[in-house]
């Protein structure tokens, strides 16, 4: 992977034309490396020594060179993590807690780099990704503080002593997308690390940046081998890890289709502890109480249109009262109205792109598709007019969808609301649950009694009354059906990282022998 000053690698950030911005001069430094994988606290090329590009979805040039890992690096991986579990599950969870906080410390001085690495690979406002990885920060300190909670119980189950212990698993296997690569890199280590575990990080090949640069920062805090960062254009790689029979705990965030996957191969080789966040068609159900200003905004936020809807928790179904629904989409289309493209390095950026060109002609086909079934384009509907650079879609808005429809059923990934008029609120909540996911849900109504039977009604993991998108720490995220199995950002996460242990300390004969010693 040796570089020269001319490497196409290194080529412009933004289109022909005006000086470099200071975050596009700063994300030209970064990028003006060789990248590496962590392995065992060395940063290596793959030891087949291949490389794969990585581009930017807003110039569509290639910005970087990157490892390309395979079956020998993963293993490699695998054993340096179990290596180190040894010494690092013998601490106590305080001092483990401690260097956790150490790590937080150090991606906060990174923040800006991290957050310029996201913006520049995966397209979303800089401003976003900033948002992220003070959350990922947040994330590793939560769970710190969260270690001397991993606790057992005892029993009075006989006159001896019953107890609980939690012990780790060894080496977690995290595999995660590339929606938010940073925030995910970060934050997804934070449990596994405090429960006593080490950990191999797969990265999204699509958005690999930040994570191995978060790979630098743990060799700079945590002892070698604890995290390591491998990626691989291909699923080789987490192929490998899923499969491993040193690995015992996998997480993964993703597709159904990828999360199913995971599962079967899995359950190939052993019995593994799996947690799944995988995709969503969740529903925002508006009532004819709501205000509709209330609800437009909601439905707006609740869509991540502002990173293109790449998220499972995006509300892509506004299920709204035929009575309010014109007044709706009519301020829906004033909020989404007079929308700037530009790049996702400005500080004022309010719109991201689409990650790649193939997921961004899915897009365009699923809003085509819809249309020919009888939809109506309420806002949006393609690319955004004249000479904007970069795989921008405009925030788009479907109006007299049918529950049948295939946008109405499938996980875009994109910035596509589905809307859907009823008049029934039995029938709101069949449309709901009549989809095979089951995240996230919101309803927006001033009646508390209604609001309370139809979020109990839904069969989501994750619902807010009179609100959208926002995510509380300590609140457990996860969810039903074909969204996933498992519990994120609460205590629940932390404790599925490790394994409960039942101790019988046998104070007293029991039984017979009990019996026999009376009776001597």
């Amino acid at each position: 992977m040796t570089r020269s000053t001319a490497d196409p690698a290194h080529a412009s950030l933004k289109p022909a034309g005006g000086g470099l911005s200071a975050n596009e001069a700063r994300a030209r430094e970064l990028l003006n490396r060789d990248w590496r994988l962590l392995v065992g606290g060395e940063l290596r090329c793959a030891q087949s020594g291949a490389a794969f590009p990585v581009t930017s979805p807003y110039t569509e040039e290639r910005i970087a060179l990157v490892p390309d890992g395979g079956q020998a690096d993963a293993d490699a991986a695998v054993a340096c993590a179990k290596e180190a579990f040894t010494a690092w599950s013998a601490r106590t969870a305080a001092d483990r807690a401690d260097l956790v906080l150490r790590l937080a410390d150090a991606v906060e001085r990174r923040a800006g780099d991290l957050a310029l690495l996201d913006a520049v690979d995966g397209g979303a406002p800089i401003a976003v990704m900033a948002d992220d990885v003070a959350f990922a920060v947040q994330t590793l300190r939560y769970f710190a503080g969260l270690a001397l909670e991993l606790k057992g119980t005892t029993t009075p189950a006989s006159e001896n002593l019953h107890f609980t212990e939690r012990q780790p698993y060894g080496v977690v296997a995290k595999i995660i997308p590339f929606n938010h690569p940073a925030l995910f890199a970060i934050s997804k280590v934070a449990a596994p690390l405090v429960a006593g575990n080490s950990v191999v990080l797969k990265p999204a090949e699509a958005t690999p940046l930040s994570a191995l640069l978060f790979g630098e920062i743990c060799r700079g805090v945590l002892p070698a081998g604890l995290v390591n960062v491998v990626v691989g254009d291909g699923p080789l790689v987490p192929d490998a890890l899923v499969r491993h029979r040193d690995v015992h705990r996998i997480g993964f965030t993703g597709s159904e289709a990828t999360g199913r996957a995971i599962q079967r191969a899995a359950a190939e080789v052993a019995v593994k502890q799996v947690t799944l966040e995988l995709g969503g068609k969740n529903a925002l159900i508006a009532f004819p109480d709501a205000d509709p200003e209330e609800v437009a905004e909601g439905a707006v936020r609740g869509m991540n249109f502002t990173w293109s809807g790449q998220s499972c928790g995006s509300t892509s179904r506004l299920l709204v009262h035929s009575a309010i629904a014109d007044d709706v989409l009519r301020r829906i289309a004033e909020l989404l109205a007079d929308r700037v493209y530009e790049s996702p390095l400005s500080p004022t950026a309010v719109q991201g792109t689409i990650v790649n060109r193939s997921q961004y002609r899915r897009i365009l086909d699923f809003i085509e598709a819809a249309v020919a079934e009888g939809a109506e384009i309420a806002a949006g509907g393609g690319p955004p007019g004249g000479d904007v650079p970069g795989l921008f879609i405009e925030p788009t808005v479907l109006d007299q969808v049918r529950r049948d429809h295939r946008v109405a059923n499938e996980e875009v990934f994109g910035p596509v609301l589905s809307v859907i008029r009823w008049t029934d609120e039995q029938e709101a909540i069949e449309i709901a649950n009549g989809v095979r996911y089951g995240l996230t849900g919101s309803v927006y109504t001033n009646d508390i009694r209604r609001a309370h039977r139809v979020t109990r009604a839904l069969e989501t993991g994750y619902v807010w009354i009179n609100g959208s998108g926002r995510h509380f720490m300590g609140v457990p995220f996860g969810g039903w059906k074909n969204s996933g199995t498992g519990h994120e950002e609460a205590l629940e996460e932390l404790l599925s990282y490790s394994r409960l242990k039942s101790v019988n300390v046998m104070l007293h004969a029991t039984g017979t022998d009990t019996e026999r010693a009376k009776n001597s």
